[in-house]
């Protein structure tokens, strides 16, 4: 997105939770206007690490949920946490240690479980989340409390066997979490510093995540470098919230400020609060994961929630139906096609308003594009593509464009597939163009061989809009198929694999068992039930035609699944719109306006 559109003024940070309401309006979109941007698969790097995949709190408060996948999914890596909004007030300062410390151990060991690092927020297990607090450290110039808080802290933190990055004080430079004044904010820095120094020598010390960006003009920023500088405390990470910032311009500026200070260089960055609260949508993180992953800066998304919710939801990237189940939003599936890609990171020369993160491996490449503010025609150059492995067959690729809907920040049950064709090449190069006619949108391009005409997709009945499903990650032959809540797991993802020589028709191989949508026994009857069973080539009750389903406000992505050895249809039993409603065959009616709409899956992957 152009510095233009991103200069916008900053609002307070959200960590601490309170969800607080920007300064300004955030702008009406720019007028339509058509974009480039090029990659370039000649120039690759290292593989992807994915540095943007952290976020602020977003577990439940005992650590239970959300569920699994949707961390592992998006490839997680960091959790920033310390009990805030956990009793009002509370902490050390009131008295409320306990809770706020039980949470944060149990946040931790499923953060660690999860194969992410933990970041401990030391200001919010003190209470300086936001709310008044009577006192704060070294007031009167008396540490003895402070002192004993962290003698706590550091026997709770050891006990648990797990390291963390500490997190020594969030945005000291507002009095919104430190109102006092900055010497006294020194000495606390250095005082912790040096304790979590001798206590912990192998933790890393992060600071000052400062609700500001780096600048040479700076007064804080430039007074904080100063002093860790000729004390010697100086953080393992760096850090900063960009809140709204762009990450390339912030590691920029935060070079130009340490380097002349001699402060020992590169180290690592960590924008641990990115997304302001109109910035989180599918567009809008697409971009900033492009942006940290071009600065080279790991990152972790801004939390805005209050009432109850700081403690749930992934940090805002999924929602809660009626019956409390989770569902990702359009951001959630922004997050999970980035963490599916593998190989090497090859160039992207961004637009005004676009950027990419763009990865190839063997067999494959992928594309994330992301922007927002804007709409219009974006146009992706692909050059060079003579230079992937197993993608190129006589001189043609296949194309797969996705939109993913931002759907105004309620729940998503899929990308939307909006081109999958094969194109001829010209000079190892093809454009591929993106209709952007929403600007919190994001896009995802996948060039694979052209014989590949699969395709993934979820497959949602609409009479209940609940997702077929692989029932309880099965993975035994026999297990029965349901219908339930749509989660973006692996289980309600089906790889959709031609049959040679049959039109329209395909093997339904679900993403997490590996295993064939089956129609049991090869019955020809009525309520047969639907199954998984391992793959068998040749075998008709494996093999399902789509059937184009049109009535009155149908959408293009309905089909019926016609069992090919019965002619018949995966169907709803008993048209049930319950969660857990098993899937048989049934007689299929006829595709126009009488179709039962528990015959009926959308799959927006097609």
């Amino acid at each position: 997105m152009s510095t233009s559109l991103r200069r916008r003024l900053a609002v307070l940070s959200a960590v601490g939770a309170l969800a607080l309401t920007p300064l300004v309006t955030a702008p009406a979109p720019a007028q339509a206007a058509d974009e480039s941007i090029t990659v370039n698969f000649a120039t690759a790097g290292g593989s992807p690490t994915y540095r943007a995949s952290g976020w602020i709190y977003g577990m439940t408060e005992n650590a239970s949920g959300p569920a699994d996948h949707f961390f592992r999914d998006v490839k997680f890596r960091y959790m920033r946490a310390g009990g805030a909004q956990l009793d009002a007030p509370g902490g050390w300062v009131s008295g409320r240690y306990d809770r706020r410390w039980n949470s944060t151990r149990a946040q931790l060991l499923r953060t660690r479980a999860l194969g992410g690092e933990f970041i401990l927020l030391v200001h919010d297990l003190w209470g300086a989340d936001g709310y008044p607090i009577s006192r704060f450290p070294g007031d009167n110039g008396n540490w003895t409390d402070y002192d004993n808080f962290l003698t706590r802290l550091i026997a709770d933190v050891r006990a648990t066997g797990a390291p963390v990055q500490w997190d020594l004080w969030n945005e000291p430079n507002i009095t919104l979490f430190w109102n006092r004044p900055q010497s006294q904010y020194f000495e606390l820095w250095r005082r912790t510093y040096q304790r979590i120094r001798a206590e912990f020598p192998g933790h890393l010390i992060v600071g000052p995540s400062c609700a500001c960006v780096p600048s040479t003009s700076h007064t804080w920023w430039n007074q904080y470098l100063d002093y860790i500088r000729a004390n010697n405390v100086i953080p393992d990470i760096v850090s900063w919230h960009s809140l709204p910032g762009d990450p390339v311009a912030n590691v920029a500026a935060a070079d130009a400020t340490l380097n002349p200070r001699g402060i020992p260089h590169p180290r690592p960055y960590q924008i641990n609060e990115y997304g302001a609260s109109n910035e989180q949508n599918a567009g809008d993180g697409a971009w900033y994961i492009a942006r940290l992953e071009r600065a080279g800066a790991d990152g972790l998304r801004a939390n805005w929630a209050s009432s109850g919710n700081l403690h749930n939801d992934l940090g805002n990237l999924l929602v809660r139906n009626s019956a409390g189940a989770h569902q990702p939003k359009g951001e959630w599936w922004a997050y999970r096609f980035y963490g599916s890609q593998t190989g090497q990171i090859v160039s992207v020369t961004p637009s005004s308003s676009y950027d990419a993160f763009a990865t190839k491996a063997s067999g494959g490449a992928k594309i994330l594009v992301g922007g927002g503010r804007t709409t219009g025609n974006i146009a992706v150059n692909l050059q060079r593509l003579d230079t992937t492995s197993g993608i190129v067959q006589n001189n043609q690729v296949r194309v797969v464009a996705q939109r993913i809907p931002n759907n105004g920040g309620g729940a998503v049950q899929g990308p939307v597939t909006v081109q999958n064709s094969v194109v001829t090449l010209s000079g190892n190069a093809t454009t591929v163009n993106l209709p952007n006619v929403s600007a919190d949108d994001a896009f995802t391009v996948t060039v694979l061989p052209p014989s590949d005409g699969a395709f993934q997709t979820v497959a949602v009945a609409q009479h209940s809009q609940q997702c077929l499903d692989n029932t309880g990650a099965g993975t035994s032959d026999g297990n029965r198929q349901q219908q339930t809540h749509c989660d973006g797991d692996d289980r309600q993802l089906w790889n959709l694999r031609p049959v040679s020589g049959v039109a329209d028709t395909y093997t339904v191989v679900n993403q997490q068992s590996g295993k064939c949508l089956d129609v049991n026994g090869v019955s020809t009857a009525d309520g047969a039930a639907v199954i998984q069973w391992t793959c068998a080539a040749g075998s008709l009750n494996q093999q399902f035609t789509l059937r184009k389903v049109t009535y009155s406000g149908n959408d293009a992505h309905d089909y019926q699944l016609v069992a090919r050895h019965s002619g018949k249809c995966v169907d709803v039993s008993t048209v049930s719109t319950a969660p857990g409603a098993l899937i048989h065959q049934w007689t299929c009616n006829p595709v126009g306006q009488s179709t039962p709409r528990n015959q009926t899956w959308r799959l927006w992957g097609r």
